[in-house]
């Protein structure tokens, strides 16, 4: 079984393969079970980790994530890979630890935001996009720092930029998960892209990247 799932739950899956994992889980076939921890284990730890900023709550999220889905599995409907529907299981464990968490007032954020004049100029700099994250990732000699930065974000911006720019979820996907409108998902995203830009500034001596 486990050998025949390494495939499933990608694009390149096949529907009817994933169908008979499906059935398999449903039945409580255990090495079915086991393939799904393999198989999207990994995935989920790594982006619990990046919303939570916590090791020891990203594995009590992806562990309470696969019991979830392990007791839901009945009402899968099948009409999207398994991948997202286990990912959006997680992010709303994600979620719910951050709900209970004392939240970091979003004023923080407001120190990070570039500033501009009565025109609408960006003081300080000339004008720039603003780069997605998965951009600054892209380039070595940044990495660690964009990491740092992406963790030090507010959560509700931090998840936001995660969600947009590492998951490539629609602003529509990120909208529905979170429960907000796409309106202000664009704007979240929009703030943390430029908080993350502003954060990482000093590191190249003012210079755009």
């Amino acid at each position: 079984m486990a050998r025949r799932t390494r495939d499933m739950g990608t694009e390149g899956g096949e529907a009817a393969e994933e169908a008979e994992w499906v059935a398999a889980l449903r039945s409580g076939d255990e090495a079915s079970y086991v393939a799904l921890m393999q198989r999207f284990g990994p995935r989920l730890l790594s982006l619990a980790r990046s919303i939570l900023g916590n090791e020891a709550e990203a594995q009590d999220c992806v562990q309470e994530a696969f019991i979830q889905a392990f007791k839901k599995v009945g009402g899968f409907e099948g009409r999207s890979p398994l991948w997202p529907w286990v990912r959006r299981i997680a992010v709303n464990a994600c979620l719910g630890r951050i709900r209970a968490r004392h939240r970091q007032a979003e004023a923080t954020l407001e120190a990070w935001q570039p500033e501009f004049d009565a025109d609408g100029c960006r003081l300080g700099l000339e004008p720039r996009q603003l780069p997605a994250a998965d951009e600054l990732l892209a380039s070595d000699r940044v990495r660690a720092a964009v990491r740092a930065a992406v963790r030090a974000l507010p959560e509700i911006h931090r998840t936001v930029l995660i969600l947009r720019d590492f998951e490539e979820l629609s602003t529509g996907e990120v909208a529905e998960l979170l429960g907000l409108e796409p309106g202000a998902i664009r704007v979240r995203l929009h703030r943390a892209r430029a908080a993350l830009k502003k954060q990482l500034e000093p590191a190249f001596g003012g210079k755009g990247m």
